[in-house]
């Protein structure tokens, strides 16, 4: 009862505020390691089943401040670490609900999933969601098939850099900026001016090359796609999964059930148990349970934009309508 009172006076405090907040239902205790959930099949095999869901970033969550979550980061990699010491695990899913996030982190959990196959040689196989766009679709590229749900949104191919002007703002409450600096451009982009032209061409410059880095990792995964046709798909639009299907963004069209059992078909398996990993204490029922803990998220906006609140410019595969 006493817990039930906690969190119903700590979700209160939440609903004024905007963005997103954690409702954390075991807040005095420690999360403990992953544990393993059988939630179908059977059998000495294992498909294993991770998820990728929302803004792909190294963050830390907190728990409506009082403790700091794992970031997206760290639970991914401790999930393939346990699974590459389990030589049961003969396949993967890697199930992506996400529009991106920053250069960084989708670079970093694509480049996890491949190191991942390099040392295990277990087959990965990528099942897209409501949405696998940008980021999301970038990590979708290491894997060694990609089944997009029927209702997917992917796409949105592209480096996006927001920067905030609030000069005016400032102007009218009577506040006025300063900045001292070893160099012209040390104060690059700041959000208390307007940018300048060659502010913008510098910046520029580096999208265009963290674009191309885009390119580069859709004609290694997507082959034969060729580089002209990547190119040309590649200016920030997004797709159904019918369309995606059509480019060759993607392999097939269908279910996570169908993405499971499609795996075990390419191994050779007849029976395999479906597992997935979380935290002590949270109920796992069936494949289409998380591999989160004991945490529940209430989102006040569509999405977490915790983790893109201005700490400086960052540089994001991001679909951000």
């Amino acid at each position: 009862m006493k817990r039930l009172v906690v969190i119903g006076v700590l979700a209160a405090l939440t609903l004024p505020l905007g963005g997103c907040a954690y409702v954390n239902l075991s807040l005095l205790s420690e999360p403990g390691p992953f544990r393993e959930k059988v939630v179908d099949g059977e059998g000495d095999a294992k498909i294993l089943v991770l998820d990728v869901t929302g803004i792909i970033s190294e963050e830390k969550r907190r728990a409506l401040g009082l403790r700091q979550e794992s970031s997206m980061i760290d639970e991914f990699r401790e999930a393939l670490q346990k699974a590459g010491r389990d030589k049961r695990v003969a396949g993967l899913v890697v199930r992506i609900n996400s529009p991106g996030g920053t250069v960084t982190a989708s670079d970093i959990l694509r480049h996890e999933i491949l190191e991942y196959k390099k040392k295990t040689g277990v087959r990965v196989v990528a099942c897209m969601m409501d949405v696998a766009a940008s980021g999301g679709y970038y990590v979708a590229t290491a894997a060694d098939e990609i089944v997009a749900h029927p209702t997917t949104i992917t796409g949105s191919i592209g480096v996006i850099a927001m920067k905030f002007n609030v000069q005016g703002l400032f102007g009218k409450i009577g506040v006025e900026a300063e900045a001292v600096k070893s160099g012209d451009k040390k104060d690059l982009l700041s959000p208390f001016r307007p940018a300048t032209e060659d502010e913008k061409r510098i910046v520029q410059a580096v999208i265009d090359q963290l674009h191309a880095r885009f390119v580069d990792v859709i004609v290694e995964g997507r082959k034969p796609l060729s580089r002209e046709a990547v190119v040309k798909l590649a200016d920030g639009r997004i797709y159904t999964a019918a369309q995606a299907l059509d480019l060759g963004l993607v392999d097939r069209v269908g279910y996570l059930d169908g993405a499971v059992e499609g795996l075990k078909g390419a191994l050779g398996l007849k029976n395999a148990s479906v597992v997935v990993y979380h935290r002590p204490g949270a109920y796992k029922g069936s494949v289409y349970a998380g591999a989160g803990g004991n945490t529940t998220v209430v989102n006040i906006l569509p999405q977490d934009l915790e983790s893109l609140l201005p700490r400086g410019m960052q540089f994001m595969y991001l679909w951000a309508p």
